[in-house]
């Protein structure tokens, strides 16, 4: 029998073992969950590094999401608790997905309100699951969790600090205005200024008719920190126009900070570039690890 033979059944057994091997040396554990929220039961999971200084719960974009694993587990590493679910009406999760892939509109206040309730609701399992571990609970979001978030989080007096990747400080209307104006040309702002684009947001005809929710309004009765996260080239959200308000709340006091990624569009949070995360988990250490209401546990 001829050495490579022992040689290849060496590396299948190495190879069988490599996934128990990296998951015993993980610095967290992954517990699956499940939770209710306005009569549907959500299904999602749960990580939790052996010494975490702060804690999140990930709210989905506008798209048919499932538990963001991968991103969840980059938290963990960094030591942070997470607890990452099915949307609504997606994989394991109840209830009925509501958005554009299925040919309906899924930013009119009535389905924001109760995608807000899913996050509140997640947050208050997430509490029960941290136990004696004594870290601050966040939202991370993407995109749409812009207007879900800061409605989440006047909700619920847990959540102490919000982080937003490429989210939107504008009405949902306005920014459907834009959205159809750039018509998904990742060259427009080559071809378009500043004041063409806040023309059109201002004067343009709305192609849905619904009340229009407007962050500000939640965002003006937070006294909690929030890190923003824009790509100058984004199509899908107004950046400048975005930050002018956060400006005009840096202004009156509100803990509210931005950082502005030249190169990046709508996809700040899983770009090629690590920048984005890197100085998300920077700011959430900085707030976090500062305030003496809380210490990192052994």
């Amino acid at each position: 029998m001829s050495p490579n033979f022992f040689s290849n059944i060496f590396l299948w057994f190495l190879l069988m073992a490599l996934p128990e091997i990296a998951f015993s040396q993980s610095d967290f554990t992954i517990q699956d969950v499940k939770f209710e929220s306005q009569g549907v039961m959500l299904a999602g999971s749960i990580l939790i590094p052996k010494t975490p200084f702060a804690a999140v719960v990930i709210v989905h974009g506008s798209d048919p999401v499932k538990r963001e694993m991968e991103f969840a587990k980059r938290l963990a590493k960094e030591g942070i608790a997470v607890l990452t679910y099915d949307k609504r009406g997606v994989g394991e999760s109840g209830g009925v997905y509501v958005g554009p892939s299925v040919g309906t509109n899924n930013i009119d206040t009535t389905n924001l309100n109760l995608l807000s309730n899913d996050a509140s609701s997640a947050v208050n399992t997430f509490r029960t699951y941290l136990k004696d571990k004594k870290v601050p609970i966040g939202l991370v979001g993407f995109s749409q969790a812009g207007w879900i978030i800061p409605i989440t989080a006047t909700k619920n007096p847990q959540i102490e600090f919000m982080v937003l990747f490429s989210c939107p400080t504008i009405t949902t209307l306005e920014q459907l205005r834009f959205q159809f104006y750039t018509n998904g040309n990742n060259d427009f702002w080559e071809n378009h200024t500043e004041t063409e684009a806040r023309e059109h947001i201002k004067n343009d005809s709305d192609r849905y008719q619904f009340t229009a929710t407007d962050p500000k309004t939640s965002l003006g009765t937070l006294s909690i920190p929030g890190l923003w996260l824009f790509g100058e080239k984004d199509i899908q959200i107004p950046v400048k126009l975005c930050i002018e308000q956060l400006n005009a709340f840096k202004v009156k006091g509100k803990l509210f900070e931005y950082t502005l990624f030249s190169t990046l569009g709508h996809n700040t949070v899983f770009a090629n570039s690590t920048e984005p995360f890197d100085i998300s988990i920077q700011w959430i250490k900085q707030k976090m690890l500062n305030n003496k209401k809380y210490k990192v546990l052994k």
